[in-house]
């Protein structure tokens, strides 16, 4: 085993010969999206993203299916053929999986790819004088919340769909080109931007500082947050993570808040010494890509944030 429960990491690690290493995870959710199709695409999409934050390739895949006795049917096909779709996307093939009745839908997978034992990217690693390379807007958990209460706007959801269904595989490519020094990666889902970067930070034994101004946002976050449309998952990561944050005055309430937005297909955090260049190639590549903060040496707090 090279990476197991330890740090937090986003799936497991089992070398299984001198050049491969299984990589293995499962994710399944309830859905967020009205349209069943986009459900099992955003589905997919965050499964696979497991693996491509490990530095993998996505190989196989197997469905997770909770579905209602009394549903129609015809939602379970459209809620599958949105995730072959990505998988198909992704050169990930679906050899099976398992179905069960249950009240309430829920949809994912479980992802199983291949990476080199020496070139696994893992939480711990990240070095002091490192950049932080953020991939993907955040604000996708409070959107989610504004679209359950009615409330957001279609240019809002237009683009937080688009997120959450752009696959992070061509990301992961171009952070593993051997071109780049890249220390440590993780993909911002559930535990927001703040409670990801915590396990960075604590894993590699460093802290870092984070720019608040240079995160990028999905369009309508921070009007979410202030309309109050929070998830109860903000609310837990907030409250679990704030006590290794330390705050310039500067950093609005609202601000603060989206920081820990649990996201859904979020994208990647990556901890590199070539930050400036990485961004660029990301970018040149069609990936949107931001320098967000810095690593520094190991000091308290452990996650500052500046303006």
């Amino acid at each position: 085993m090279l990476v197991g429960f330890d740090h937090a990491d986003d799936a497991g690690v089992y070398q299984i010969g001198p050049e491969q290493a299984l990589v293995q995870t499962v994710d399944f959710f309830t859905p967020i999206v009205d349209d069943p199709y986009t459900f099992g695409q955003i589905a997919a999409t965050n499964s696979l993203s497991d693996v491509y934050a490990m530095g993998g390739r996505a190989m196989t895949a197997l469905a997770l299916v909770c579905f209602p006795e009394k549903a129609d049917l015809e939602i379970l096909e459209r809620i599958l053929a949105g995730g072959l779709s990505k998988m198909m996307e992704a050169g990930c093939t679906v050899i099976g999986g398992h179905s069960i009745r249950d009240e309430e839908t829920k949809f994912g997978y479980s992802v199983t790819g291949m990476v080199h034992p020496k070139k696994v990217l893992a939480n711990a690693g990240a070095r002091a004088g490192d950049a932080l390379v953020l991939t993907k807007a955040i604000g996708t958990g409070v959107i989610s919340t504004a679209i359950k209460k009615e409330k957001a706007q279609q240019s809002w959801i237009d683009a937080a769909i688009a997120s959450m269904t752009a696959l992070n595989k061509r990301a992961a490519e171009v952070v593993t080109r051997d071109e780049f020094r890249v220390h440590a990666m993780t993909d911002i889902t559930g535990f927001g931007l703040i409670g990801h970067l915590r396990e960075i930070v604590m894993a590699s034994d460093v802290s870092a500082r984070i720019s608040a101004g240079a995160v990028p946002l999905l369009d309508g976050a921070l009007e979410c947050v202030h309309a109050g449309h929070v998830p109860g998952g903000l609310k837990n990561n907030r409250e679990f993570a704030e006590c290794v944050v330390g705050y310039d005055a500067a950093v609005g309430e609202d601000l603060r808040m989206v920081l820990y937005d649990p996201q859904t297909a979020g994208g990647l955090l990556i901890s590199t010494a070539d930050g400036a260049v990485l961004v660029k190639a990301l970018i040149d590549e069609g990936i949107p890509a931001a320098m967000v903060g810095e690593v520094l040496g190991s000091s308290k707090p452990l996650i500052s944030i500046t303006s």
